[in-house]
């Protein structure tokens, strides 16, 4: 690799590390994490059965076009159960299709900062995955990405490809061993969605308590395509920070973004959406949930508009539940031509007195009618989620109300 790109990665800080937590690179592993392939997924014990659930991941290839299980460096399973779709390794996809060389690294610069840099210079693995042309993938596809081994740093880079007129849906669920508290995990994502094509992304995140998360996304869409992306996170992690980019490059194309996060105490949470729209009738919505029971979450939204004709509106609530914990929400609007049409409202605040007792009112003690209203705050409709997935998602909230 390139002289200056181990500079980068030797830095000590770095432009995007300037918002949020500084990650020393050196105090993370590269040594082990080499577990043999599972073809049955045999290698998995009851309580690891139960933390990945969790995350959504079911072990199994039943009801899912493809599956795909990254632990540490290695890949464990990797298997297509759908036509239509094609998912690999992406060492094993740059190897068998010279084409794709085209994709790799071009929405996301691996220079960007010293996390992008040392994921270019050191990769351990990720996912490819493709919908062929015309194609409608009813199942969803399942990723998930592992950290197996205690103070690991796990480097991963992954490419979805929708081609023209395709349907995919895309879970992934992020985690580790219910033994595993410290770790590092770099994720780059680059995403194309074809003309016509539309693809649901699901992102849930089950960390440990001293992980730290630096995930890197972008995304471009083509004429009237349709990316839609629901990240979910509600367990104590160390720090996460991301600030992914979705490109409206063709006409009518549509992007919807939609969070729901909770700040736990010694969490902190630097989330952002920046949605770039560049054609004629392009149209985004980023919805943006947060709630803190004692972490700081930083609510990030930037809608950008190139081009007349186009309609855009972002949207960050947070909700305080501690006496320590901090919201901060940052909604930008840039419109550089004439003609846009773009909007937000931020609001950050506790829960009112009266509406706990507008529902004590009717039945609820007050712990019921706090828990209701956290609920209600935190419920954004998800298309295409697993049954499982569903139910630990309601079982979290649940959890997460209790002791507010």
């Amino acid at each position: 690799m390139p002289d200056d790109l181990k500079g980068v990665a030797a830095r000590g800080r770095d432009k995007k590390a300037e918002a949020g937590q500084d990650v020393d690179l050196n105090q993370y592993s590269r040594q082990g994490g080499d577990w043999a392939y599972d073809e049955q997924y045999q290698g998995f014990d009851a309580a690891e059965r139960s933390h990945l659930l969790k995350a959504g991941i079911e072990l199994t290839d039943e009801e899912h076009a493809a599956t795909f299980f990254q632990a540490d460096r290695a890949v464990m399973h990797c298997k297509v159960s759908q036509p239509g779709v094609e998912v690999l390794p992406i060492t094993e996809a740059l190897a068998r299709y010279e084409w794709l060389t085209d994709y790799y690294w071009r929405l996301v610069a691996p220079d960007s900062d010293k996390y992008t840099a040392q994921t270019a210079l050191d990769l351990d693995n990720g996912y490819f995955i493709r919908a062929l042309p015309g194609a409608k993938i009813a199942y969803p596809v399942e990723t998930c990405l592992y950290i197996r081994t205690e103070g690991l740093a796990q480097h991963v880079h992954n490419i979805v490809i929708a081609e023209p007129e395709s349907e995919l849906n895309v879970i992934t669920g992020c985690t580790t061993h219910p033994g595993v508290k410290a770790g590092l995990h770099l994720g780059i994502s680059e995403f194309y969605v074809k003309a016509g094509a539309r693809v649901n992304f699901t992102m849930v995140h089950n960390w440990g308590s001293d992980i730290h998360v630096r995930p890197r996304s972008a995304i471009l869409v083509e004429e009237k395509g349709t990316f839609i992306s629901n990240y979910i996170l509600l367990k104590p992690v160390k720090s996460v920070q991301m600030d992914p980019l979705v490109r409206l490059t063709g006409t009518g194309a549509v992007t919807t973004l939609q969070s729901i996060v909770v700040a736990h105490p010694d969490t902190e949470l630097d989330l952002g959406s920046r949605v770039y729209l560049e054609a004629p009738q392009t149209r985004a919505e980023v919805i943006a949930r947060s709630v803190t029971t004692g972490g700081k979450s930083i609510s990030r939204g930037h809608l950008v508009g190139k081009f007349p004709d186009v309609k855009a509106h972002l949207e960050c609530q947070g909700l305080i539940l501690s006496e320590t914990g901090i919201i901060h929400a940052i909604p930008e609007l840039s419109g550089e031509v004439a003609g846009v049409e773009m909007s937000h409202e931020a609001a950050v605040g506790k829960i009112a007195q009266e509406e706990i007792e507008y529902l004590m009112a009717r039945g609820l003690d007050e712990d019921e009618a706090a828990s209701t209203i956290v609920r209600g705050f935190l419920s954004i409709k998800i298309e295409g989620l697993p049954l499982a997935l569903e139910e630990e998602i309601e079982r979290t909230i649940r959890e997460a109300r209790k002791g507010l």
